[in-house]
């Protein structure tokens, strides 16, 4: 990502800031932030309808490698919250984990994560989240 970021803030011009669409469990939009060029925030506000069909909310600091041989593909991970709004909310930690593709001539990526979770509210108890998304910097 290292190489793939730096070429990203050339071809957006003025920033570094995506905003795009997960889909996947849950589905909803997914905004990125880059501070340099390795670390980034994101945050997503997404809809569940496995988890009763509720609102969630996350944000992770998230890191990226890039991957040998390939500049645009870099692994990341990082560490985050997520917080359910339903009848019965929860408050959990994530742990991010995916790869992440920036395209050469144009301000967008694609990326698919997954990302355990560990719920310390009401009850703790350990679930995920998963998709594929893209976004667009401008």
């Amino acid at each position: 990502m290292i190489c793939s970021h730096s070429s990203l803030q050339a071809q957006s011009g003025t920033s570094s800031l995506g905003v795009g669409l997960i889909i996947g469990e849950p589905s909803g939009v997914s905004i990125k932030k880059w501070f340099n060029n390795r670390i980034a925030v994101d945050v997503g506000a997404a809809w569940s309808l496995a988890q009763n069909e509720a609102l969630h909310l996350h944000s992770n600091l998230l890191l990226h490698d890039a991957l040998d041989n390939t500049p645009k593909l870099s692994f990341y991970y990082g560490i985050g919250g997520r917080i359910i709004f339903s009848d019965t909310p929860k408050v959990g930690a994530r742990i991010p984990l995916g790869l992440t593709y920036l395209f050469e001539n144009i301000p967008f990526d694609l990326f698919v994560e997954a990302a355990p979770i560990l719920d310390l509210t009401p009850d703790i108890s350990l679930s995920g989240n998963g998709g594929f998304g893209f976004r667009y910097y401008f």
